[in-house]
């Protein structure tokens, strides 16, 4: 029996987008101590697993979330690469990476929002 079949996820990019916000809302939890208790990582963290439960229970309010967690990943992408461009590439490449990630979800999720209306 298949993970997919487990979860019942029918469409493989609302899966891929549940383990997006899964997976950095976790990793926002494993940065928080090693970056002193930021409150903004925290509550990124708190977010995105949230949004990762509605996306889950296929709730109209993720689609709100995602939106939300498009601006503040922008923000958090672009202060940290101006603040640290150049000084640490593996840092440089992951925010990169985050940051087209998150628009590429938000894009996705937004166009197949009627799912989440039912």
């Amino acid at each position: 029996m298949s993970i997919k079949s487990k979860i019942k996820m029918e469409n493989i990019g609302v899966f891929l987008a549940l383990a997006f916000y899964a997976v950095v809302g976790i990793m926002c939890f494993v940065v928080l101590p090693m970056a002193n208790f930021p409150p903004h990582i925290g509550i990124m963290g708190i977010l995105s697993l949230i949004t990762a439960y509605g996306i889950f229970k296929r709730r109209v309010w993720a689609v709100w979330l995602v939106f939300m967690l498009l601006f503040i990943a922008t923000a958090f992408s672009a202060s940290m690469l101006y603040s640290y461009f150049g000084k640490d590439l593996i840092l440089d490449i992951s925010m990169v990476v985050y940051l087209i990630l998150a628009w590429v979800f938000t894009v996705y999720i937004g166009a197949k929002r009627k799912i989440f209306e039912s």
